[in-house]
C-alpha cells in the first residue's frame, strides 16, 4: 500500500473525545451519541484548528485536532460536502457507518495541535 492509496483527514475533538479515541489505543473514533447522525471528519488542517480554536475550547475548555489516513476505496462512496463556506470541506459519515469507518483507518490517530483558552496551559 502507498500514500495514494489513503487520504488524509482531520478531526476536531475536545477533551472528552479525545479522552475515548486515546482508550482505543488511537485507532478508533467512539460512537456518536443519539443525538449525532453525523460524523465528521474534515479535508483540511486549517479548517479542523477553526473548529478546534473557535468552538471546542469555548465549549469543553479545550480543542485537538487529530490527523489520520483512511483507505481512498473506503472513502469514495462518500461525496465531499460543503459547510457553510468554501473552504470548509467535510464527509458526512452516517452514525450507522462509523464502526466500518474505523476499520478503513490505516494506522493510528495523530494528535497534531491543541488549544486551551487564553492565559491556561495543558496540565498533566
Amino acid at each position: 500500500m502507498n500514500a495514494d492509496d489513503t487520504i488524509t483527514l482531520y478531526r476536531p475533538v475536545g477533551p472528552e473525545e479525545l479522552g475515548l479515541i486515546r482508550e482505543s489505543g488511537f485507532r478508533r473514533f467512539p460512537p456518536r451519541l443519539p443525538q449525532q447522525p453525523i460524523f465528521y471528519p474534515v479535508i483540511s488542517e486549517a479548517y479542523a484548528t477553526k473548529i478546534a480554536r473557535d468552538w471546542n475550547v469555548k465549549a469543553s475548555g479545550a480543542g485537538y485536532v487529530t490527523r489520520f489516513a483512511v483507505l481512498q476505496s473506503f472513502m469514495d462512496r462518500y461525496q465531499v460536502q460543503t459547510a457553510g463556506g468554501s473552504g470548509h470541506l467535510e464527509y458526512w459519515i452516517p452514525a450507522s457507518q462509523l464502526s466500518e469507518f474505523n476499520e478503513n483507518i490505516v494506522g493510528t490517530i495523530e494528535i497534531i495541535s491543541e488549544f486551551f483558552p487564553a492565559g491556561t496551559r495543558k496540565t498533566e
